[in-house]
């Protein structure tokens, strides 16, 4: 025997089942709202839920003329802060930085980091992967014109699709990121030297068929360190750009000699990590 459901309730119950339908979708959305402040935008991305090991991002917009900073924000600026302790199934999260782009900070100096917009890869890992997982971030950065203004923000997502509709966008951030390489590798451009000149000057030299447009940032093996920005020198050898800087910035008390030193290598089309123990 069939019942019959009144016409109120039917309404009732047409419209429970497209709220349902309607969290449904919000949740199995792959990027969060825009965290919107007066000069830019912040979101998180999500990719496919493939396995314990997933690819995620934090979206930065910018308005034209600002800029935000590289994880080393050079001469000066502030380093992007993120704190995702408050997600739900998530091991860790480690950040993939893009390469940075060199910036005159107006004060005779230069910052590094980004414009337009920026994508930060993700790697998350899940605790359990049969169980469902949310990854909360407290967000911390800067954007700067002329003068700096200090952003926070918070934004959450549920990795919740099997095949993500921001898996290209994911994938492309992830093709700016710095392939590690080793000091001497033969395919230019690459660093073929790092030694000592004197006390305080390191000299690097790199291997490049082209030599405009490459940069060469460096970073202590701690974020106390504060190395400045190594300045082209003229090498006297063709195919070979020259780098130079002094160790300052080195905190107190500490010896650089043997130190882990991090050297971003930057071309117009590709960039390297270069992981070096200081001579």
């Amino acid at each position: 025997m069939s019942a019959l459901v009144p016409h109120h309730s039917a309404t009732l119950l047409v419209a429970t089942v497209v709220s349902s339908c309607l969290a449904f979708g919000a949740q199995a959305q792959d990027s969060s709202p825009w965290q919107r402040d007066s000069h830019s935008a912040v979101r998180l991305l999500a990719g496919s839920r493939s396995g314990p090991v997933m690819l995620g991002g934090i979206a930065i917009q910018l308005q034209p003329g600002w800029k935000t900073y590289w994880r080393t924000p050079g001469d000066s600026g502030v380093p992007p802060r993120f704190d995702f302790s408050k997600s739900e199934n998530v091991e860790a999260v480690t950040i993939l930085w893009p390469a940075p782009t060199k910036f005159d900070d107006g004060a005779g100096g230069h910052s590094l980091g980004y414009h337009d917009q920026v994508v930060l890869p993700l790697r998350v890992v899940a605790k359990s992967v049969d169980k469902p997982m949310i990854l909360r971030a407290d967000i911390s950065y800067a954007v700067c014109e002329k003068i700096c203004i200090p952003v926070e923000a918070k934004a959450e997502l549920a990795f919740t699709s099997v095949a993500s509709t921001e898996d290209a966008s994911l994938s492309a951030a992830l093709d700016t990121v710095p392939k590690p390489a080793n000091v001497g590798d033969p395919n230019p451009p690459t660093i073929r030297d790092v030694k000592r000149d004197g006390k305080k000057d390191v000299i690097v030299d790199v291997a490049t068929a082209d030599p405009r447009g490459v940069q060469l940032y460096v970073e202590g093996p701690t974020p106390d360190w504060a190395l400045p920005i190594p300045v082209a020198r003229d090498s006297g050898t063709p195919g070979i750009k020259r780098f130079a800087f002094e160790l300052d910035g080195v905190p107190p008390g500490v010896k650089p000699d043997g130190a882990a030193l991090k050297f971003t290598l930057v071309a117009p089309d590709k960039a390297y990590e270069f992981n070096v123990n200081l001579p």
